[in-house]
């Protein structure tokens, strides 16, 4: 199995001092920077905008993995594609149309990602998959950190792996959600390949991120 590429959700991150906490996750060995971001519409809880975005870019140059819960979607593209976003990640429902909204990430140069909730079944990219960089899967419900892993969630990363494969593009397969040592193994036999853990990241403080996340690597 190769090994993931880890995402750190800077959710988790100490809020007062997110610039030298994104330093410290890429210095320890993060491959993306996932960025959460929620209206208090869409889920329930606010976080950040583009103008945070933008002050963050400055301090890595690993990938901003940028996870938009907010409805209606389409109208903020352009400022955190601006704001220096390298993928862009949106769920249907903030829509109204999936498709077009997928088209508008990939005309800003970015690649478009799309989010399913628990509740949302898989077949919603059944004809998304042709235009795609990256699905991914909540195992948890939207809103706030630290929640705990919905299993049925691996059922749902089968199907998308055997989609994926069977379209044959290079789609990154994501989880987000009470990712820890032991799911991040489950993820994995169950086809992910990016894994985004905010808790298991920031645990224990930045003498401890390598560690963390090497050792969801070697889930893999």
């Amino acid at each position: 199995m190769a090994t993931p590429l880890i995402s750190p959700s800077i959710l988790s991150a100490d809020f007062a001092r997110l610039g030298e906490e994104v330093r410290a996750i890429d210095a320890a060995g993060a491959d993306w920077i996932h960025v959460d971001v929620m209206d208090g519409h869409f889920v329930p809880n606010i976080t950040i905008g583009p103008m945070v975005v933008k002050a963050l870019r400055g301090h890595t140059q690993k990938p901003f993995d940028v996870h938009l819960m907010i409805t209606p979607v389409d109208p903020y593209l352009q400022a955190f594609a601006d704001a220096g976003a390298d993928i862009i990640t949106f769920h249907p429902e903030a829509g109204p149309h999936a498709h077009r909204t997928v088209q508008a990430i990939k005309a800003l140069g970015k690649k478009a990602g799309v989010s399913l909730n628990p509740g949302t079944p898989a077949k919603m990219l059944d004809y998304l998959y042709e235009e795609i960089d990256l699905v991914l899967v909540m195992s948890v419900n939207p809103g706030f950190g630290g929640q705990s892993f919905i299993s049925s969630q691996l059922r749902k990363i089968e199907a998308i792996r055997k989609s994926i494969d069977k379209v044959g593009r290079a789609i990154h397969l994501e989880v987000d959600g009470g990712v820890d040592a032991v799911t991040a193994r489950q993820c994995l036999d169950a086809g992910a390949d990016v894994l985004v853990a905010g808790s298991a990241t920031f645990k224990g403080g930045p003498d401890c991120y390598a560690a963390n996340i090497a050792a969801l690597k070697g889930a893999g």
